[in-house]
């Protein structure tokens, strides 16, 4: 039977010490690294019309996506950053 993390807020992690805050930033980069590789497999930034940007829009529209991610995860994402949190703080146990 598969086995779920239970998923916790951000208050559950009360006042974090120095080596959690640093964790808990590096689990929002790494979900905010996830989002933005979704977001370019479905598309997002791609356009093909007489208003795209051609190459410049290319080369651009991966910090576009980025800064989406970013935006998304700094206000609470899909959740998998808690998880990460989680499991980066079982290994330290």
């Amino acid at each position: 039977m598969t086995q779920f993390l239970p998923i916790q807020s951000k208050s559950d992690f009360g006042a974090l010490s120095v080596e959690k805050t640093a964790a808990y930033k590096a689990a929002v980069k790494m979900e905010s690294s996830f989002l933005a590789e979704m977001l370019k497999a479905a598309g997002f930034g791609s356009q093909e019309n007489s208003f795209s940007g051609g190459n410049g829009e290319d080369q651009f529209a991966s910090f576009h996506r980025q800064a989406i991610a970013d935006r998304i995860a700094a206000a609470g994402g899909i959740g998998l950053a808690q998880h990460f949190l989680t499991s980066m703080m079982e290994k330290n146990k």
